[in-house]
């Protein structure tokens, strides 16, 4: 009888253990999965922070590029302006010749 007893006693304690790993294992898993949890939103928030510096980057970029073929455009205009002009005096002088040579 004492070796029924001892075997009945051994098995609820390998029951209880079982037990106790059985939600010890869950409690790590718990834990686990929180971990997992706060570390997606962390890594989330990083990509969400990395993605916007870049389309800052981007956007000054394209800012800066357009700033430039402003003033390229602009400086051609100005110069186009000038050779027009420019050309415009040579023909009022030349006019301006053809006028007096038929008034006289």
């Amino acid at each position: 009888m004492t070796a029924i007893s001892e075997a009945i006693i051994s098995i609820k304690d390998a029951e209880n253990d079982a037990d106790k790993l059985i939600e010890d294992s869950k409690a790590e898993v718990l834990k686990i999965i929180e971990e997992s949890k706060v570390n997606s939103n962390t890594k989330l928030e990083e990509a969400k922070l990395s993605a916007h510096e870049e389309a800052k980057t981007i956007i000054d970029n394209a800012e800066k590029k357009a700033k430039q073929d402003a003033k390229t455009i602009e400086d051609k205009a100005e110069n186009d302006a000038k050779n027009i002009k420019s050309q415009s005096s040579a023909n009022i002088d030349e006019a301006a010749s053809i006028i007096v040579k038929n008034i006289l």
